[in-house]
């Protein structure tokens, strides 16, 4: 089963056409006046930030838990430019910060994944800035409550890893490659770390890991081909970490535990310039389309138990021209450039020689690798998203004082972009050819595993398969029932 997403979306923009020019406008007189909507380990990576840079004051912060708005009370006191710092006021519920919508400028919202739909539609009702985390929402439900809302804020979706300095650099090189017909892009980490109620383990507040986690890669996916994906097929596995996330405990319910790890394969079609088709001119004979398959596919692999992995990330993009690379935490792009067809491959009966193609290596710990305006980031990088967060914060702020001189606020990552992150996401799971339940597992008979390291440690002549029959043969049926 396959789930068409190709109809009614809009493509983002070109990857090459992303400007890594950035002049931090000057702000205004008056501060910006920002509300913390959820103090957990992302609103506390955005305080880190927000106490960096200049004109910038949280004025309110929300959380029902007192543990999570004590740390960001310390850090916003241990981070203060002054001795005239004005202490946020603290609130536990919603509807109270709600009432002082007219004193906030700026509203982050970094609650669990299940209340940004929910959040973004009460607070999207009033003119405001919002920058939400991802994911945007959680299940079809949520996404079609997005859709058919009115709002009037200016969002801007929390996609850091659109900013993070070794995937920018990347981005900037994709010219260099050619047509793009390849994407693979992995993660091997380590599994999800602990959260209030332990939100963050189940599927029905966290969408589930390939909606939780994987947004950020399904906005890659699109941020890299410049298309649309058009079908996906899952292979994945649950319930592998069942004791790390405490399901053992759920004694009272029943339990769906989260994706540990999954292959997704993706088919990306090319909607830029594509014209629609008009009824009512049935003379118009349709474009011709070639047999062989000219487009881009896609592989996202993801281990949740793959914790001392050399790399944690990496995203490889193959095109007609040439290769790139990215790798994290290594902070380093690798760039191939493919021989050329009158260049020194010569004899293509043997290899090409070395000398026959390029590499570049690009070390991206060093910002000024990536971006003219790394003078002025912030030097002490916060959170687990390689400074990508003080980034995003500066083209975040560059966009509101747009906005506030009259200009339009154009975010760099779209409300759009964030609900078809999602949609990526949910069509993934919906289209897994394994099946969603946990399947136990049964070793195979001893002896055959036996005949398999004889063959192998002896080197003997005689036929593997030969063995395999000879075994099956003189098994009493055990063998069968161990195979299924």
């Amino acid at each position: 089963m396959t789930t068409n997403l190709s109809r009614n979306i809009s493509t983002p923009e070109p990857p090459h056409k992303l400007d890594k020019k950035f002049t931090m406008k000057p702000a205004s007189d008056n501060p910006l006046r920002i509300a913390i909507l959820g103090c957990g380990m992302m609103g506390q990576e955005h305080i880190s930030y927000i106490q960096k840079y200049p004109n910038l004051a949280i004025k309110f912060l929300c959380d029902p838990t007192k543990s999570s708005t004590d740390t960001a009370m310390a850090m916003i006191k241990g981070g203060a430019k002054d001795d005239n710092l004005k202490t946020p006021t603290i609130f536990r519920d919603e509807e109270q910060l709600l009432v002082h919508v007219d004193e906030i400028d700026l509203l982050v919202i970094a609650s669990p994944n299940y209340m940004h739909t929910p959040q973004l539609i009460r607070w999207g009702r009033h003119d405001i800035a919002i920058l939400v985390e991802k994911p945007v929402a959680i299940n079809e439900e949520q996404i079609a409550n997005l859709k058919a809302a009115n709002l009037r804020a200016k969002i801007w979706v929390a996609m850091e890893y659109r900013f993070i300095p070794a995937i920018n650099k990347l981005l900037q090189l994709l010219p260099d490659v050619g047509p793009i017909k390849k994407v693979t892009i992995r993660e091997n980490r380590y599994p999800f770390l602990s959260k209030i109620e332990e939100w963050n383990k189940d599927v029905n507040k966290s969408g589930d890991t390939l909606v939780e986690k994987c947004c950020h890669f399904f906005d890659l996916f699109r941020l890299i081909t410049g298309q649309e994906m058009d079908s996906c097929v899952s292979k994945v596995h649950r319930g592998l970490l069942w004791d790390h996330y405490g399901y053992q405990d759920h004694v009272d319910k029943e339990v769906i535990p989260i994706i540990d790890s999954a292959y997704v394969l993706l088919d990306f079609v090319d909607t830029r310039g594509v014209a629609t088709t008009d009824d009512s001119n049935e003379e118009e004979a349709p474009p011709k389309r070639r047999a062989v398959q000219h487009n881009t596919i896609g592989c996202l692999e993801l281990c949740m138990f793959a914790e001392g992995s050399r790399h944690q990330e990496e995203i490889i993009v193959t095109g007609m021209k040439g290769r790139v690379e990215a790798y994290l935490p290594e902070n380093k792009v690798f760039l191939y450039q493919r021989p050329t067809p009158h260049g020194l491959w010569k004899d293509k009966s043997k290899p090409p020689p070395s000398e026959s193609f390029t590499e570049e290596i690009f070390d991206c710990s060093d910002l000024r690798q990536v971006y003219d305006f790394a003078h002025s980031i912030p030097k002490m990088h916060s959170g687990y998203h390689y400074c990508s967060t003080a980034i995003e914060w500066k083209f975040l702020i560059d966009a509101i004082n747009d906005s506030n001189e009259g200009k339009p606020f154009i975010p760099r990552v779209t409300l759009d972009d964030g609900i078809k992150a999602v949609e990526m996401g949910i069509a993934s799971m919906v289209n897994i050819s394994n099946g969603n339940t946990v399947a136990s597992v049964t070793a195979y008979d001893g002896k055959v595993s036996e005949i398999v390291v004889n063959h192998v440690l002896t080197s003997k002549a005689h036929d593997l398969t030969t063995a395999f029959i000879n075994e099956a043969d003189s098994c009493d049926g055990s063998c069968e029932e161990n195979m299924q």
